[in-house]
């Protein structure tokens, strides 16, 4: 079994998503918009330039994203988006690349189960929750 996120944006998941692999060191894979699509007509005219499906590859874990048509869009809510990073430098670069234009939940720090931890709602309204070396002692 595997799992995959897929966010859904109100018409901003190509600007989210380049910030992404500029913030995670990503890579977008797909980036395919409703007029290139084969389902277009299911869309307005005005809708047509915006994501249909997009995908980005964090070294082997995926990311997936759509613009989702207005009258469907719901805000993204209830759940965290936990990334856990290689190095206590690697969180503090990431923190505060996703914190650029967002808020900080809780400030990136020493906790008793990571060397570093922290929650950002970034500027999407994505939440990330960012961790380093979780320490020996954690379960």
């Amino acid at each position: 079994m595997e799992i995959t996120v897929h966010l859904g944006f109100p018409g901003t998941c190509e600007t989210a998503f380049r910030f992404y692999e500029r913030c995670l060191g990503g890579t977008i894979t797909t980036l395919l918009t409703w007029g290139e699509s084969p389902i277009a007509g299911m869309v307005g005219e005005d809708w047509r330039g915006k994501v249909c499906h997009a995908t980005l590859d964090l070294g082997g874990s995926l990311v997936m994203g759509v613009d989702t048509p207005p009258l469907e869009y719901e805000r993204i809510g209830g759940f965290q988006m936990l990334l856990k990073v290689e190095s206590v430098g690697r969180a503090e670069e990431v923190f505060a690349a996703l914190g650029q234009g967002g808020t900080v939940k809780m400030a990136l720090a020493e906790t008793f189960w990571a060397e570093r931890y922290g929650i950002v709602v970034d500027q999407f309204g994505v939440t990330w929750e960012v961790q380093a070396q979780v320490t020996q002692n954690a379960a």
